[in-house]
């Protein structure tokens, strides 16, 4: 069971006077979201070193993150995707939804081209690999801040690379998604009311639009590319 935990500290301007994206001078509002303490911590202590950053709220699920979000409007919000309760994605797109000019910037482990673009639809203007935070958050914080966006490099590679690709149906995904879960095509046919045949027609089409060998090399892909989670 994972513990919520929040700790905020407010900057003295009553909540009403603050934007989504601050126009007044002052340090990068900045709100850090991500269910690992230590990770959090690490975050904190990198943005003290900066005299134009300030952190003021810290939360441990997408769902706490909405509600600090709206009690602190901060001006770059950074935001891990996989959490409990609600995730990264359906949070960002949750505080788009209230704030349109809500400036995030999407952290994670996951250098797949569809959790990528899961995020930036979504509306995060930067997308960093957790890995490489010490070298590039800060510019990272500072470009969103200016309204730019940011891709890492590693990512902006896997994008390039699969631009072309035939995308999964949701059913494929679903079915991709079983199969992962180590499901032989009857009990997904059973699961899915469809049947058996159909199922093996899904397969076919995974593994001819993923370049896969079988089923066991399409699970592989589908992790690697963030189609799919275990």
């Amino acid at each position: 069971m994972v513990m919520t935990t929040c700790r905020s500290t407010m900057d003295g301007r009553p909540t009403g006077q603050r934007s989504n994206v601050s126009a007044q001078a002052g340090p990068i509002r900045i709100l850090s979201v991500d269910d690992h303490a230590l990770l959090r911590g690490g975050i904190a202590a990198l943005i003290a070193t900066q005299p134009d950053m300030k952190l003021v709220a810290e939360a441990s699920t997408g769902r706490e993150a909405v509600q600090l979000f709206r009690t602190h409007r901060p001006d770059v919000t950074l935001m891990d995707i996989q959490m409990p309760e609600v995730d990264g994605i359906d949070a960002l797109m949750a505080i788009r939804s209230e704030f349109p000019n809500a400036r995030v910037i999407v952290l994670t482990t996951y250098t797949g081209d569809v959790q990528a673009v899961r995020a930036l639809k979504a509306g995060a203007q930067a997308y960093l690999l957790k890995s490489l935070l010490q070298k590039e958050l800060l510019d990272a914080i500072r470009d969103v801040h200016a309204g730019r966006k940011r891709i890492g490099q590693e990512v902006a590679a896997q994008l390039a690379d699969h631009a072309v690709d035939d995308v999964l149906t949701a059913r494929e995904v679903e079915v991709l998604q079983l199969i992962a879960a180590g499901n032989a095509n009857k009990i997904i046919a059973d699961r899915l009311s469809l049947s058996e045949d159909t199922i093996k027609g899904h397969v076919k089409n995974i593994l001819s639009k993923l370049g896969a060998n079988d089923r066991t090399h399409a699970v592989t892909i589908g992790l690697k590319r963030g189609i799919i989670s275990l």
